[in-house]
């Protein structure tokens, strides 16, 4: 589950909306626990010294959403309340069991759009090493 919600929370915003306004009329009832948006802090390791810092601030939105006795979360980046929105439904119909092979399919899908999309990203910062020994 985890590795789903991480892949849910970089999805493409207007896919993640769309495919999670086809998960509604199925969830039945569901109480909207929370919705907002703030800042956070961004925790980084230095690498040399191994040791915890905050580099900073950064805008956060995220949805408590509940069916039953089942929760589902989300939580993206920016102040888009309706893709943390989006995020939790398909958490929640992933904990319901409710369409659980479709919503598999779409995080199985994004994962892969993702990975090639920081497969691109390495690549071109890969073409702007520069190895000082060769100086």
């Amino acid at each position: 589950m985890d590795d789903k919600l991480s892949v849910l929370a970089r999805a493409d915003d207007a896919r993640l909306k769309r495919f999670a306004e086809t998960l509604i009329p199925h969830l039945g009832e569901v109480e909207v626990v929370q919705s907002r948006s703030g800042l956070v802090m961004l925790p980084m390791r230095d690498t040399a010294g191994g040791v915890a810092f905050h580099l900073g601030e950064v805008l956060m939105s995220e949805a408590h959403i509940r069916s039953g006795e089942a929760i589902g979360y989300g939580m993206r980046r920016g102040h888009d309340l309706e893709a943390s929105m989006a995020m939790a439904l398909v958490d929640l119909a992933l904990k319901t069991d409710t369409h659980a092979d479709a919503c598999s399919a779409f995080c199985a899908a994004e994962a892969k759009k993702l990975a090639e999309a920081d497969d691109a990203t390495l690549r071109r910062v890969e073409a702007t090493r520069v190895n000082m020994e060769t100086f």
